[in-house]
């Protein structure tokens, strides 16, 4: 295990397996969310490697802590936290139903391993990497973290020789992928529940969510009132899928809303935004230099990507860099994109809603004033829901009566609370200048926009006369 040391996490060594499973005997890690963390001789296995280490390197809310100081925390520590949880769900299920429903070692080992790599091919800064970066460099080649993280065990298991059935590696990707896109066809007929722990691709309740949630929460010191214990400890497996109870509702409810709170509050802030724009637009001018994305298909490369390829931007005396390296030196001296203006998209305007473009606000100014270039601006379209778009994620859970009922059944949220919302995605459009001297003519060329479009300004208030003046 070597000396692990950081800030909010401390492992002390102790023996191998024994047959007695002992937690006491297993390595240990403390964690400032869960507690102690106890790491079996599998999952230790990829953890002492290169590839899983590189984690430690990649902060999980990216550039947030620009914001946000104490948002430092790692993709490494999330990663240990979804891994005890996955085991603590696992357990849950086995020591309540584990002869009813077959739960083995092996189930339990897969679904510990899935949680604990599930993010092993993720990018750098956060979900920019592969949202706003590569789609600009690629022409439609699709290409998903997850699956990376798929590749990126196979390599590992390739190169650190790590002894593991084949058919364990090939479902802890399964339960990796089972959320994505990518997902692939379940080779357990039986047992689907297990899929619903990692990734939950039916409903989007799983334990990924569980601990990001009150983990940034606590980084960014807010407050967090979910409660995922209370979930973990009465959910219950009917036909084959994980149910909950139906007093459990609101609970659920709120693990949706409190994902979407720190969304618009945290992971979408205006200057965090602002920065990753700035960001995108450093790598974009570098990318030519220094392939940056050529490693996407490789995972013997890709696991040397990491945050700290602004660091290397930012000290190399290359020619090629300069335009990239100014970019970096504006956020270092807090001279960032100019925040102008924003609206929310009409409710009845979201379902055939296409994102803004710079090109569309440069083509809204009027004739006669400082000539707007398209480079000038930049343009951020925030989607906010509770996991399904526009849908009610509550809609595809289903719900148990108490312990002695077998059925399960769908809640209509009209049943529960007339507070509830009846509409499930918010759509903001926010208009940046690159330059500060240009945040008159950007904001009024975005006022000229929301006119055209909708025949009134969509937007809260004007551009505050004083950021118009900042230059």
């Amino acid at each position: 295990m070597g000396a692990y040391c950081d800030e909010n996490l401390s492992f002390s060594p102790a023996c191998n397996l024994s047959p007695s499973h002992d937690l006491r005997l297993y390595k240990h890690v403390h964690d400032n969310v869960h507690g102690n963390i106890f790491l079996d001789p599998l999952s230790l296995k990829f953890i002492d490697t290169e590839q899983f280490q590189r984690l430690r390197e990649l902060k999980q809310l990216g550039l947030a802590h620009l914001v946000y100081p104490g948002a430092v925390h790692s993709r490494f520590e999330h990663s240990l936290g979804v891994y005890w949880l996955a085991g603590e769900a696992i357990q849950k299920l086995k020591t309540y139903q584990g002869l009813e429903l077959g739960i083995d070692r092996f189930d339990v080992q897969a679904v510990k391993v899935a949680g604990l790599l599930h993010d092993v091919g993720h990018g750098p800064f956060s979900h920019l990497f592969e949202r706003e970066f590569l789609p600009k460099v690629l022409n439609s080649f699709k290409w998903a973290h997850e699956q990376m993280s798929a590749d990126l065990i196979d390599h590992i298991v390739d190169v650190h020789h790590i002894d593991v059935e084949s058919e364990m590696i090939k479902r802890v990707k399964e339960m990796i992928l089972a959320s994505s896109e990518f997902a692939l066809p379940k080779s357990a007929k039986e047992k689907q529940f297990l899929y619903d722990i990692v990734a939950n691709g039916r409903n989007g309740i799983d334990v990924d969510k569980f601990d990001y949630i009150v983990r940034d929460s606590r980084a960014c010191g807010l407050g967090c009132s979910f409660d995922f214990h209370r979930l973990m400890e009465t959910m219950r497996v009917l036909g084959d899928e994980i149910c909950y109870r139906a007093k459990d509702y609101l609970s659920i409810h709120k693990l949706f809303a409190t994902r979407a709170d720190l969304y618009r509050t945290v992971y979408t802030h205006s200057k965090v935004k602002a920065v990753e724009l700035m960001v995108v637009d450093a790598l974009l001018k570098a990318n030519s230099y220094l392939e940056i994305s050529s490693s996407i298909q490789d995972p013997s490369e890709y696991w040397k990507l990491d945050d700290t390829i602004i660091k290397t931007i930012e000290t190399a005396p290359d020619e090629e860099l300069r335009e990239s390296r100014d970019l970096i030196l504006r956020i270092r001296r807090r001279n960032l994109y100019q925040f102008c203006n924003e609206y929310s998209v009409p409710k009845d305007q979201l379902e055939h809603f296409k994102d803004v473009t710079a090109q569309d606000i440069a083509c809204s100014q009027k004739n006669g004033g400082v000539l707007l270039l398209e480079d000038d601006i930049a343009v951020s379209n925030v989607r906010i829901d509770l996991t399904r778009g526009r849908q009610n994620p509550l809609e595809s859970i289903n719900f148990f009566k108490d312990y002695e009922s077998q059925e399960k059944f769908p809640i209509p949220h009209e049943r529960i609370s007339h507070l509830l919302p009846t509409s499930y995605q918010d759509m903001i459009v926010r208009v940046y200048s690159k330059k500060p001297e240009l945040v008159a003519a950007v904001s009024e060329a975005f006022e000229n926009f929301q006119l055209k479009i909708y025949g009134a300004k969509a937007q809260v208030h004007a551009t505050p006369e004083k950021k118009k003046r900042r230059f």
